[in-house]
């Protein structure tokens, strides 16, 4: 009697009219290489036969830097020397995070775990223009998709790439701290491509927001 009882609960559940529910999507950004913030891959650019040695115009800056910290505590300077290096290089590549490591006698895994958290510090070749493009809330309500599309078209690059002579690298980034002046700094689409067209042709645009927007703050 037992069995019965429980195969009629069972057939009550599993054989019921199924209810329809109202499905909702969920939207999430492309990922590029998901473990690409994380992980080391060598490559011709980037492996442990890279060249890296503090000139010594960095040397002298990285003495100057670590005398603004107490004796014994080295390690603080950790920051400081990963973008001494990488003003230095032009990126980080991992043999000047393993110089940085020797340099301050810490484990080279306490430095990888910096590199590897902060987005200021690029382990990869970059172009010698940084384009990072925020996407955020305020931006793309400002039509920053839009401003990131022109850059796409005329350079004919997707983010995370960098343009065949070396000029320009495309990222997309989070809030950088200008929300009043969304899309950072209060750029059309015409904006984007006289900056693309000025930085072409080697000279420097204008600093700070480009439209005459006023604000009530």
């Amino acid at each position: 009697m037992l069995s019965l009882a429980i195969r009629r609960v069972l057939h009550r559940q599993f054989n019921h009219t199924p209810k329809v529910i109202q499905q909702r999507k969920i939207c999430i950004a492309t990922q590029l290489l998901s473990d690409k913030m994380f992980v080391h891959r060598d490559s011709k650019d980037n492996n442990v036969d890279t060249t890296f040695e503090f000139t010594e115009k960095s040397k002298k800056r990285a003495e100057q830097i670590l005398a603004n910290y107490p004796e014994g505590h080295k390690s603080a300077a950790i920051i400081p020397l990963l973008d001494l290096a990488q003003r230095q290089h032009g990126w980080l590549p991992l043999t000047a995070m393993n110089y940085v490591a020797d340099y301050l006698d810490v484990s080279r895994m306490r430095i990888y775990e910096v590199a590897t958290f902060y987005t200021m510090f690029n382990r990869e070749p970059m172009g010698k223009y940084h384009l990072q493009i925020c996407t955020t809330t305020p931006c793309m309500l400002r039509d920053s998709d839009g401003i990131l599309n022109v850059i796409k078209s005329k350079l004919g690059i997707e983010v995370g790439q960098t343009t065949k002579d070396g000029l320009f690298t495309l990222s997309e980034v989070e809030c950088l701290g200008a929300c009043v002046n969304a899309p950072m700094e209060d750029l059309t689409e015409k904006d984007m491509e006289k900056i693309l067209d000025s930085l072409k042709a080697g000279s420097k645009p204008t600093p700070g927001p480009w439209q005459e927007s006023f604000y009530i703050l």
